[in-house]
């Protein structure tokens, strides 16, 4: 009686598991994803070179430091990077380098935003970008 019941409840399990792999919230839903023998493989992005750079345990630290200083940290400047990239405004590289393409990309950023156009990393500019 004991082995009937394990029985039926194995089945009764390996029914579930096979909806749950057809389910769209365990999986992505782009049509090109790579398979496997499952279905469709969970999508990450790849880290960037900047995602390991040491940053400040403390988010109000930030605000002590000037748009010069934190020009000079590359983990924030590929912050700075990513979320321009999330808006338009930047399709270079994420490698945490203020380089004069992330300069153009504020400067156009600040226009559309009806800021004081300066290219330069400003508390206006990280407010919108929503960056400490």
């Amino acid at each position: 009686m004991k082995r009937f019941i394990l029985i039926g409840l194995v089945i009764g399990l390996s029914g579930i598991v096979v909806k749950a792999s057809d389910n769209p919230f365990f999986h992505g839903t782009d049509s090109l994803a790579p398979r496997d023998e499952w279905g469709l493989l969970h999508q990450m992005p790849a880290p960037n070179a900047t995602d390991f750079e040491r940053r400040h345990g403390w988010r109000p630290l930030y605000y002590l430091e000037s748009g010069r200083e934190l020009c000079a940290q590359p983990g924030y400047v590929g912050a700075v990077q990513r979320d321009l990239i999330r808006l338009g405004y930047y399709c270079g590289p994420i490698d945490g380098l203020f380089s004069p393409d992330v300069s153009v990309a504020i400067a156009r950023f600040q226009k559309n935003y009806s800021m004081r156009v300066t290219g330069t990393l400003t508390i206006p500019v990280r407010r919108a970008l929503h960056l400490p």
